[in-house]
Formats: structure tokens, sequence, C-alpha cells
């Protein structure tokens, strides 16, 4: 009897152990299972995930991004529905702006055409994100009023902006943006820059778009932009 219990007891403890090293197996396996599940999804979003910028690429074709986007002073202006546009009206959502006036006989009709066809290409989420700003470098003739039947005109979400003329200018001379006005006759007109400035969700100056602009391209450009900024 003492035999079969001993026999009995190393049995028992065989087992024991036979079970604690099929758990530690079990374990090892699930820990390995883990880890490579781990990589190949790091695999994955290497892959899939959107391509860092290339400054010097978007560069050469006509889209300028700021390595360090430059910060706005403060300004105090007006939009087309008579509110108060300052740079807190520049924070918060994209910003692509246009420089010119509405008495402009064909660079500006254009550059607001080419961003209104932009943006019905867009994803309706950046859509929804992005405003678009006229300001205009003719403040004299450029009223409120008159901004609010020209620049709906190009798509109802578009804004006019306008104010006094020397803190459109400084404005405007932060963005790289130079006018001057050119008399023609009894009348005159205002030589411009034609880029598109854009503001990021911060409020800072981020980047501009040379012309000539095709809203295929600026689109692109600016879902590029947008996709590798980092709140």
């Amino acid at each position: 009897m003492t035999d079969d219990s001993n026999d009995h007891g190393k049995n028992d403890n065989a087992g024991d152990r036979q079970e604690v090293q099929r758990r530690g197996v079990r374990r090892t396996v699930a820990v390995l299972v883990v880890a490579v599940l781990v990589v190949m999804g790091l695999q994955v979003y290497k892959v899939t995930r959107d391509p860092p910028l290339d400054r010097e690429a978007l560069r050469e074709a006509g889209t300028m991004v700021f390595e360090q986007p430059r910060r706005i002073s403060a300004f105090e202006l007006v939009d087309h529905r008579g509110q108060p546009f300052t740079q807190n009206n520049l924070q918060e959502h994209w910003t692509l702006a246009f420089f010119g006036f509405t008495h402009c006989p064909d660079i500006c009709p254009m550059a607001m055409a080419d961003l209104s066809r932009m943006m019905e290409q867009l994803p309706p989420a950046l859509a929804k994100q992005t405003q678009v700003l006229l300001v205009t470098l003719d403040p004299a003739r450029d009223t409120p009023e008159v901004l609010a039947e020209y620049v709906p005109y190009f798509h109802d979400d578009f804004i006019g902006v306008t104010g006094e003329f020397l803190t459109i200018k400084r404005f405007a001379n932060q963005v790289n943006v130079a006018f001057a006005k050119v008399t023609q006759g009894n009348d005159y007109t205002v030589d411009h820059s034609g880029h598109v400035v854009l503001f990021n969700p911060r409020g800072d100056y981020h980047a501009f778009f040379r012309p000539p602009l095709d809203p295929v391209k600026l689109g692109e450009h600016y879902q590029t932009i947008v996709n590798a900024f980092t709140f």
C-alpha cells in the first residue's frame, strides 16, 4: 500500500509539472502572437499612412510650405456682412486667402473661380474645415456692400474682407503680398501679387500657392499639407 501511494504521489507531481509546463508554453505562444501582430500592425501603418511632406517637390510645383509657420500680428477688419474680422477669425480652421479687388478685370475673378472649383473637389469633411477669403486691396471702392454683391457670386460661403487701407497694407505685407495703385487717366487700377495664402488652424501663415492656379493641383497640394499638419 505504501508503494502504491508513493507511485500515485509521483504521478500527481509529474502531472502538475506537465500542466505548469503547458501553461508556460501557452503563455509564451500568446506573447509571441501578440508581438507578431504588433510588428505586422506597425508595418501596415508604415505602408498605409500619409507620406511625409516633401516640401521640395511642392516648391518645384509652385507651392511653398514654411518649415516654421509665421505668426500674424493683430488686425481689425470687417467682412462683407459688416461683421468684425480679426486674426481670431483665422483660427480653428484652414483659410485660403486671395488678395485682390472687385474692379480687377481678369486675374482676380479667375483666381476666385479656381478656388471655387477647388472647393467643389475637396472631400466634404475638409471643405467644412476650410474658409476662403477675398481680401480687398482697394478698400476705397470695395465696401462691405460691394463685396456682398461680388464674393457670393463665386461661392456662397466665400468671405469678402475690407477695412482701413493701412491695416490691409500691414496685413498684406506680412504674407508677402505686394501691391500698388496705378493711375489710368481719370481712373486707377491696382497691380498686385497673384498667389493664394494659406493660414493653418492656429492662424499662422503656413504656405502659399503661386500662380497660375490649377484647381486640381491646388486641391491636391492643399490636402497634402493638411494631412501632414499636427495641431
